[in-house]
């Protein structure tokens, strides 16, 4: 099982310094290179500052001018927010400059709110129809000149400038649904998936549905399934509290913006109250630390092999939830000295 680092430059509120967010990552991302991570990605969000990403791609041809190895992945880039040609031009960049150590990653977007600004009128349940449009598209401009009447773009004869480096870029889609599972497998996709805070079982839904895609594709798949888990190693009850409490707040901020239930104020989402979400089988203290990869390294490394025995190719270490900067860090190292050695 590989392993991946997913991180954002977040700010629960503005006491927090963007120059030491912005660098924060880049530390994270450098610990991570070190230690052997196979990739590191970088998302994509609009007017919120819990993820300030308004494009993945900027981020990573940062990261990869002070990294070696690492590989630098978008994500996700929202589809809907993009035009083909800039999409393309944008990402073969990051190719060239990092040295061909890209790896594209498309999805169909999170929050409405986002949608509501960023692509008026679009659903985002609806959102995935502009992701299977784009995809092969963005193959197609990469090859050479191509025209294209679309449902969404079109234009006349047009290339990528520049062009990647690898001769075939990875691609990946983010899916969670049977039918993005089905178009991930018949496009030679990567595909990664996020049970969010919900149990193993869910996980086990996801594979059962990559069974599912592979069977109805005539049984062939030579892609990767990636799984992200938020993750925090701890060896002292100070830390693990510390990570329970940042992990609730945030998914008071997450709930607010999937269900519009409260005000984003200046990028800063409300907190849902904790005593409305206490009831909440997602939140609950109890069954997060069961179902995220939080815990000492033998609870921790235990979880993964659960994870492997499954099928699932990489875990994508997801280090952002308003931790702290510095135990975030300590996280990581634990994770690099007391889990890794276990799967290498």
């Amino acid at each position: 099982m590989k392993f991946h680092l997913a991180v954002n430059l977040e700010r629960m509120d503005d006491s927090t310094s963007m120059h030491d967010v912005r660098d924060h990552t880049l530390e994270m991302v450098q610990m991570a290179d070190r230690a052997g991570f196979h990739i590191a990605w970088a998302a994509e969000h609009h007017a919120l500052e819990m993820t300030i990403a308004p494009n993945p791609f900027q981020l990573l041809t940062w990261w990869a001018a002070h990294t070696d190895d690492i590989r630098m992945g978008s994500g996700v880039a929202n589809a809907a927010y993009w035009h083909p040609i800039n999409l393309a031009g944008e990402a073969a960049m990051v190719d060239l400059i990092s040295g061909g150590r890209l790896e594209l990653g498309l999805g169909s977007g999170a929050y409405q709110r986002e949608f509501d600004r960023m692509r008026p009128g679009l659903a985002q349940p609806d959102s995935y129809r502009y992701m299977q449009e784009m995809l092969p598209l963005v193959r197609q401009l990469w090859e050479g000149d191509v025209a294209h009447e679309g449902d969404f773009w079109a234009f006349p004869t047009a290339t990528s400038c520049p062009k990647p480096v690898q001769p075939q870029v990875p691609m990946w889609v983010a899916a969670r649904s049977p039918i993005t599972f089905d178009y991930a497998v018949a496009n030679d996709c990567h595909i990664m998936c996020w049970p969010l805070t919900l149990p193993m079982t869910e996980a086990e839904k996801y594979r059962a549905q990559l069974d599912d895609a592979i069977a109805k594709a005539g049984g062939t798949y030579n892609g990767t399934f990636a799984l992200m888990r938020h993750t925090a190693v701890y060896e002292n009850e100070t830390d693990r509290r510390a990570a329970l409490d940042a992990i609730r707040s945030v998914l008071g901020k997450f709930g607010n913006l999937m269900t519009k239930t409260g005000e984003v104020r200046n990028g800063f989402p409300d907190e849902v109250p904790l005593d409305e979400l206490d009831g909440n089988v997602r939140v609950d203290p109890v069954m997060l630390e069961e179902n995220l990869a939080f815990g000492s390294p033998e609870q921790v490394i235990a979880k993964l092999k659960a994870y492997e025995a499954l099928g699932v190719d990489a875990f994508i270490y997801y280090a952002s939830m308003g931790l702290g900067m510095e135990q975030q860090k300590r996280s990581l190292q634990l994770f690099i000295d007391h889990v890794l050695p276990e799967f290498t």
